[in-house]
């Protein structure tokens, strides 16, 4: 399925208004993540495995600078540098982001570790 969330489509499983997915459905699962491979925004990794034609690459390195992380509560855009600083939080809203997500930052961001925690 696809959603518009602000002005960005966001594909997925069952994706809601601020992002959610069938996958991640909790109070702070609001960003969706651009990935490499088509430029698409996913709700999350899941999602993209879910209903992609494709697998899945992350975010290119050499990219980092470019919008890759969309806020579901605010729709800012922020670079991955920009996101990963951030504290979970976003920076233009103070949306709280689910820190969990660090976890899997190797499926969304080329050359970045997971973060266990």
């Amino acid at each position: 399925m696809r959603r518009r969330v602000h002005d960005t489509t966001v594909r997925g499983v069952d994706v809601g208004p601020e992002t959610r997915c069938g996958h991640y459905d909790g109070p702070t699962d609001v960003i969706a993540l651009r990935f490499g491979c088509c430029e698409a925004f996913f709700a999350c990794a899941a999602c993209h495995e879910a209903t992609a034609d494709h697998a899945a690459a992350a975010w290119p390195r050499d990219r980092f600078d470019e919008p890759a992380v969309l806020c579901g509560v605010c729709g800012a855009r922020l670079a991955v540098g920009t996101y990963l600083e951030a504290d979970f939080a976003c920076p233009d809203c103070g949306a709280a982001f689910n820190p969990g997500c660090a976890r899997h930052y190797d499926r969304y961001f080329e050359g970045v570790d997971p973060v266990e925690g």
